[in-house]
C-alpha cells in the first residue's frame, strides 16, 4: 500500500533553499579561492611597487636638484658650454647629463628650461626650441616663460606665425602675471610680421583695455597705427 506524499511547508521549502543556497555560495568560494588570494597578493605587490616608485622618484629628484645647484654657477657667469656639458675634471654633472641621468623629476624639468636658455644664448635654435617645448613645468609662470621661449626661437627661425601663437599661448597661462602684456605684444608683433593685421590689432587691443598701466600699453597705439597702415 502506497504511502501517501508528506505535505512539505512554505517554512521548510524557504530553509532548503536557504540551505541550498549557502552550499552554492560555498561552492563559488573555495572555486575561487586561489583567484581572491592571487588579486589580493598582487594589490599588496603593486602598492609596495608604488612605494618604492615614489620614494625612488623622491631619491633621483633630490640627486637631479643636487646637480643642477652645482652648475647653475657657471650659468649664471654665462658659461654656457660648461653649463651645458659639465666639468668632468670637478665632478661637476652639466644640464645635458642631468636630464639624460634622471626619471623624469622636477629638477630635471628644470634642467630643461636652463639647458634651452643655455642653447638660445648659443644662437642654436633648433635645440633650444626642442628643449623648451619638452619641458614639462609644474609651475605656471616658469611652463609660461618655456612656451615664450619655444616663440622666441620660432622668431629668430623666421616662422612668425607659430612663435606669435606661443607667446600668446604663454600670455594666456601667465593671465595675472607681469608677464602677460610683454608676451602679448610680442605675440602682435609677429602677427604683424606674418601679414597678418587684424589679429595683431585684436591683441594690442586686449593690451590696451586690460594692462592699461604697463610698459607695453605704451607701445600699443604706435603699432595700431602701424598695423592699419
Amino acid at each position: 500500500m502506497l504511502k501517501a506524499k508528506k505535505r512539505v511547508s512554505k517554512r521548510e521549502i524557504k530553509q532548503d533553499r536557504l540551505v541550498s543556497t549557502y552550499f552554492e555560495a560555498r561552492s563559488v568560494i573555495d572555486q575561487n579561492k586561489r583567484l581572491i588570494s592571487t588579486v589580493a597578493t598582487l594589490l599588496v605587490i603593486t602598492a609596495i611597487g608604488i612605494w618604492f616608485y615614489l620614494n625612488n622618484r623622491a631619491a633621483e629628484n633630490e640627486s637631479a636638484l643636487a646637480d643642477l645647484g652645482k652648475i647653475m654657477r657657471y650659468y649664471d657667469e654665462g658659461k654656457y658650454d660648461q653649463a651645458i656639458n659639465g666639468i668632468p675634471e670637478e665632478n661637476v654633472r652639466g644640464l645635458q647629463s642631468i636630464i639624460d641621468t634622471y626619471a623624469s623629476t622636477e629638477g630635471v624639468e628644470l634642467s630643461k628650461l636652463y639647458l634651452a636658455n643655455s642653447y638660445f644664448a648659443l644662437k642654436q635654435y633648433d635645440k633650444a626650441l626642442q628643449y623648451y617645448e619638452d619641458a614639462d613645468i609644474a609651475n605656471r609662470g616658469l611652463h609660461a616663460s618655456a612656451i615664450a621661449g619655444a616663440g622666441a626661437c620660432l622668431e629668430a627661425l623666421d616662422r612668425p606665425v607659430e612663435a606669435a601663437r606661443r607667446y600668446e599661448a604663454a600670455a594666456a597661462l601667465e593671465l595675472q602675471g607681469v608677464l602677460a602684456p610683454e608676451y602679448y605684444l610680442q605675440s602682435a608683433r609677429n602677427y604683424i610680421a606674418a601679414d597678418k593685421r587684424e589679429k595683431a590689432i585684436e591683441i594690442l587691443s586686449k593690451i590696451k583695455k586690460e594692462y592699461p598701466t604697463s610698459l607695453p600699453a605704451r607701445e600699443v597705439d604706435r603699432l595700431i597705427a602701424f598695423a592699419n597702415a
